[in-house]
């Protein structure tokens, strides 16, 4: 009698089957969680450690362009020791010629899926200028990330707020990919698109768009679509100079305080002043108020 799997059991079966398998007893593997372009990342448990770790392995043995991407993506990882960047422990090859490298098991939701849930304009904003921090970090260092989008962003169980994939990131002393266009459209700085080397201003670009993707469906002021946009400016000499130029006006405009990338008009900067120091002016109105109905009462 024959007998016929549904074809989520035989896909199941086949992924399973694809399963790294290391030598010793060190990586259990348990579950598949992510698949990329140049490999697959799998839930794993560090017997020698009693954790849970998550595992990038290269799909098949890698050819010298993608073993080159995934020994650039795991030095980076392992140079860049931030709270927002996913940590390495450990990096090696598989008996079957596969690549892997160790990283944190972060445990969390995506940027894209965290915002489906009700959250304020403010909550964002300070999630934005934490992603700022990492990535300002990471150019500190010389490595540019160029694929920021939400997709590539955690959110921890705890509130913490990660910078994910750093597959296609270029290190200052690495050759550039002048050949291939890397990056995901809509989040991809104009001179990255068009194959054309880039520097830390390519991602300042991505920021400004994932600010944009953040404050869609708010009504903002005009100051912070201001700021999305010089974010975003076509020429990259007329965007902020650093991601930290931009967290930094980003910080202003929480503030109350007036931004760098608009210049207000009279109406606007008593509006900014009215909505900065509203209970202030409350308090003050209500005593003088209380003073002329106590003055009336007197006369």
């Amino acid at each position: 009698m024959m007998v016929f799997l549904p074809d989520a059991t035989i896909a199941r079966l086949q992924s399973v089957a694809n399963w790294p398998e290391f030598e010793g007893e060190r990586y259990a593997i348990l579950d598949q969680i992510g698949r990329g372009g140049m490999g697959s990342v799998y839930l794993a448990f560090d017997a020698r450690l009693q954790r849970e770790v998550a595992i990038k392995v290269s799909h098949g043995v890698p050819g010298a362009d993608v073993e080159r991407r995934l020994n650039e993506e795991a030095r980076i990882l392992a140079a860049l020791e931030h709270p927002g960047i996913v940590p390495i422990h450990d990096a090696g090859r598989l008996a079957d010629g596969r690549l892997f490298f160790v990283m944190k098991r972060i445990r969390g939701a995506t940027l894209t899926d965290h915002v489906q849930h009700p959250s304020t304009l403010s909550e964002r904003l300070g999630i934005f200028e934490r992603v700022c921090d990492a990535v300002n970090f990471a150019h500190a260092r010389g490595v540019v990330h160029r694929d920021l989008k939400p997709d590539n962003v955690m959110i921890g169980e705890f509130g913490e707020v990660l910078v994910m994939d750093f597959g296609v990131a270029q290190a200052a002393s690495a050759s550039a990919d002048l050949d291939t266009v890397l990056g995901t459209r809509g989040f991809m700085a104009p001179e990255q698109e068009r194959g054309l080397e880039v520097d830390a201003r390519a991602d300042v670009y991505s920021l400004g768009a994932m600010l944009a993707w953040l404050i869609g469906s708010h009504r903002p002021p005009r100051a912070l679509h201001a700021i999305a946009a010089r974010a975003m400016a076509e020429d990259p000499h007329e965007r902020y100079p650093t991601a930290d130029a931009l967290a930094a006006d980003i910080a202003r405009f929480r503030a109350g305080h007036a931004v760098d990338a608009h210049r207000e008009s009279v109406i606007e900067r008593v509006g900014r002043f009215a909505r900065t120091y509203r209970v202030a002016i409350l308090l003050v109105a209500a005593y003088v108020v209380m003073r002329a109905i106590v003055a009336y009462l007197r006369s």
